[in-house]
């Protein structure tokens, strides 16, 4: 049996800097949340055709590590892998959360068949087939504590800062990612000056919390709010939004 941990991630600042097509480009910092994680296993067990178990609120097809084979599928060695073994999700990350459970299950699994069929994709190839499937996959896939992200979420940079401790606190209240996004841009939207967004790449983590207010961190937060009024019972002094949320969390 192969088992690789898959980890969470929280954005310590979330800011719109434009619009292209209908994607909102992206300035952030994502920072991995090395103590919250799933479990991405491959289990030998001799099956008919690629088999995904875990505890799952998606169908197979919607499933991000599913999209990943069909994108490697092409490639006989991992064909004839996925006949011999069966890839387990042992899910910690809550889903619908902000913090990246199914991009980051996405990623692993992208990065374990590479290494494991030996397909010697780089990690920039690995990101375009990622970006495919999910904005937030690159990012994981270059394996990065802390990392500067633009454009939709295909430009990952490393930040070198000393590694965070965060606490993650997730609500049980569902947040509608693509309404969010609708809900910001109908009544919320504003755009971070470009310059703006480059002192920020440039700050670390630590001292940008210090500067900002929940509202002022996250973009998305008021939008959020708006659709989901309970969020407000969660809102502490130096707790912040992951994201499209739900989650809260604090450096510690």
């Amino acid at each position: 049996m192969m088992v690789k941990k898959s980890f969470a991630k929280v954005n310590i600042f979330l800011k719109i800097v434009g619009v292209r097509d209908n994607y909102h480009l992206l300035a952030s910092r994502f920072v991995l949340v090395k103590d919250l994680y799933d479990e991405v296993s491959f289990i030998e067990k001799s099956v008919d055709s690629f088999t995904l178990i875990g505890d799952f609120s998606c169908s197979l097809e919607k499933n991000t590590v599913y999209k990943a084979y069909k994108e490697l599928e092409k490639y006989e060695i991992v064909r004839e892998f996925f006949k011999k073994y069966i890839v387990k999700i042992d899910k910690k990350i809550p889903e619908f959360a902000g913090l990246g459970g199914g991009s980051s299950n996405c990623a692993t699994f992208l990065n374990m068949v590479n290494d494991i069929c030996n397909l010697n994709l780089t990690k920039d190839e690995l990101s375009k087939i990622g970006a495919k499937i999910g904005a937030d996959i690159p990012f994981f896939i270059y394996e990065y504590d802390s990392a500067n992200v633009s454009g939709i979420g295909e430009i990952v940079e490393e930040f070198i800062e000393e590694p965070l401790k965060i606490e993650v606190v997730t609500p049980n209240i569902l947040c509608n990612t693509a309404l969010i996004y609708k809900t910001f841009r109908e009544n919320y939207y504003k755009e971070l000056d470009k310059e703006k967004a480059k002192e920020l790449f440039a700050t670390n983590s630590k001292d940008i919390l210090k500067s900002f207010s929940i509202k002022e961190a996250n973009d998305l937060y008021e939008s959020a709010l708006s659709l989901n009024p309970d969020l407000k019972e969660f809102e502490k002094e130096k707790w912040f939004f992951s994201g499209s949320g739900s989650s809260f969390f604090k450096v510690l």
